[in-house]
């Protein structure tokens, strides 16, 4: 199974999905080893196109790549469904203890950045760099249905009305940047046009003056001919953006840049060999292809850290205290 409706407009992805199709296509026996995997949009690509390298050198291997989000991937891989969840965010404590409740321990293991693109419309000549703060006022949940109009962000800006895109509230790339700008989990006004597929976002941002959203990067890259980007106010008082992405790997964009994981069910790789090899193929190639769908390869102290990890088989996570900015490799 191959789901693709967050990147239709990929040609790059859309060659890979069509070459994952044949590769689940020519993989329905038995007796085949098979590995599932589903959860984040973002992070999405980097799993299909390790998934379809993965079949040229293993052709009796069936791995299934899904994305029904964070909060929906978790889900199901705390029920014992899948083998690994790709995620954009930290596991919460709650999937935790779900996932505990279920008997299901997990591998964390981080495999590229991202930085969190806000996003205006090409019209908007005004908001070139906001503060955190300024964030805050826009996005914090007391502001539902009180801040409506730029000028109320800032007396500077015009008396237009402000249109919010999102990603849906059960998303990673929501509850990363909601704790990031207010400081708070779940802290979001609710009066905004939310989707789970983030090229929705990116049209609806596209279409109006007075528009602002936010994404991943590899969302803004593809589109940024529709899009300013808008910088955001570091702690050092500089006006950053994620591009050049070489300010994601440096930590310079902060507090938006953030690290993508994937989690892998400890039972599932005690128990299926098929698991153990695909996960094993995935942190030494994965980095090949991390660029080129987008998104940020980790430092190399990272990948050799989470290598280490993999193989001693450590269980749990070190990132539920990651502030957003902190270095990825304090964590591993």
């Amino acid at each position: 199974m191959i789901v693709i409706n967050q990147l239709k407009n990929n040609f790059f992805i859309a060659f890979l999905i069509l070459l994952s199709q044949s590769m689940v296509a020519c993989g329905n026996n038995q007796n085949q080893s098979q590995v599932s995997i589903d959860g984040a949009a973002v992070g999405f690509p980097i799993s299909l196109a390790v998934a379809e390298e993965y079949h040229k050198d293993n052709k009796d291997a069936v791995v299934s790549v899904a994305s029904s989000g964070t909060g929906g991937g978790i889900s199901k891989f705390c029920a014992g469904e899948i083998d690994i969840v790709g995620a954009s965010r930290t596991i919460k404590e709650e999937e935790i203890k779900k996932c505990k409740s279920k008997g299901i321990e997990f591998v964390e293991l981080p495999i590229a950045l991202d930085g969190i693109a806000v996003i205006a419309n090409r019209e908007n000549d005004f908001a070139k760099c906001l503060t955190i703060k300024e964030l805050s006022t826009i996005w914090k949940a007391k502001s539902d249905g009180k801040i409506l109009t730029w000028n109320q962000v800032n007396p500077k800006f015009p008396n237009g009305g402000i249109k919010l895109y999102a990603p849906a509230s059960d998303t990673g790339t929501f509850d990363y940047f909601t704790q990031a700008v207010t400081g708070k989990a779940k802290n979001s006004r609710t009066d905004y046009t939310p989707s789970h597929n983030q090229n929705t976002l990116v049209q609806g941002v596209a279409g109006d003056k007075y528009s602002l959203g936010y994404v991943g990067i590899s969302y803004y890259i593809q589109n940024q001919d529709r899009l300013n980007l808008v910088a955001v106010e570091s702690p050092t008082g500089k006006c950053e953006k994620p591009v050049p992405v070489d300010n994601v790997v440096k930590n310079v964009y902060t507090p938006l840049s953030r690290p993508l994981f994937i989690y892998v069910s400890k039972k599932s790789l005690d128990t299926k060999p098929s698991v153990k090899e695909f996960v094993s193929f995935y942190l030494e190639n994965s980095w090949k292809w991390v660029d080129s769908v987008g998104y940020v390869a980790l430092p190399d102290e990272a990948y050799t850290k989470t290598k280490q990890k993999f193989i001693k088989g450590e269980t749990g996570t070190k990132f539920k205290k990651a502030k957003p900015g902190e270095p990825i490799t304090n964590f591993i």
